[in-house]
């Protein structure tokens, strides 16, 4: 059985790593160099970089903090934010990111999702996709939450792997910073429907909340925030307590 994966996310805005509620409200949570290099010494099994106003601004991700955050940290690190082209991964993956992470340009261009995974292969892919729950229905939204489209979440996941998407990240816009659990229920469907990798997102509270992302939601990875940003779980007492439940995770 292949470990499980908990995954620590840097939302950046101004330089700054930022932490809201439902996308919004959002409070300073500290220098993402330090914090990469924290986790990274913690034992979180990857990181994540999401430069979140970068598409809503119009602008490319920081390519320099990109280049800090490599240079202290040795566990593979995804970037996202302003990613439109094959040029655009080129330059981040040569200032040090493993992965890139795609979302309103893959949806406003999916032939770039296929292009990517050509060029880079499918194991530098990753699709964010960002849902909420409209009328029952989980719909995605663009442009940091902001930009609701007519997609329905799981049949654009299924599009998505079938581009040759390497993992999907799904953050649900409903659960986000509010602590209260991951959107099992949605993961758990994804996961029936598609073959590749499903980060969970959105929702983390407790030590619970994990071991439901996975026993319940069936999510290959768990990404949080907040819950690391101002140490309310420790990743070396979560992975004990993850291990004590059954769950395979790497120590």
């Amino acid at each position: 059985m292949l470990a499980k994966r908990i995954i620590p996310c840097l939302d950046i805005k101004n330089g700054r790593t930022v932490k809201g509620v439902n996308f919004v409200d959002l409070r300073d949570a500290g220098d993402p160099v330090e914090l990469a290099e924290i986790y990274s010494a913690e034992g979180a099994d990857e990181l994540v970089f999401l430069d979140i106003s970068a598409t809503e601004e119009r602008r490319k991700t920081l390519v320099n903090m990109v280049r800090s955050v490599a240079e202290k940290i040795n566990i593979p690190f995804t970037v996202g934010g302003g990613i439109s082209s094959v040029e655009d991964v080129e330059i981040l993956l040569n200032n040090g990111a493993d992965k890139v992470s795609i979302n309103s340009s893959a949806v406003k261009n999916p032939q770039l999702i296929n292009d990517l995974a050509q060029k880079f292969g499918s194991q530098c892919v990753v699709v964010a996709i960002d849902a909420k729950q409209i009328n029952g229905q989980w719909i995605v939204h663009l442009v940091g939450g902001k930009v609701p489209t007519e997609l329905n979440l799981f049949d654009w996941a299924v599009e998505v792997a079938e581009r040759g998407a390497g993992e999907i990240l799904f953050t649900s816009m409903d659960n986000d910073g509010t602590k209260n659990g991951f959107a099992n229920e949605a993961l758990a469907k994804l996961s029936q429907l598609i073959n590749i990798p499903i980060i969970a997102s959105g929702g983390a509270g407790n030590i619970q909340h994990f071991v439901d992302s996975f026993k319940v939601g069936k999510a290959d990875a768990a990404l949080a925030a907040s819950v690391f940003h101002f140490k309310e779980i420790e990743i070396k007492k979560l992975k004990e307590e993850l291990r004590n439940n059954d769950i395979e995770v790497r120590l």
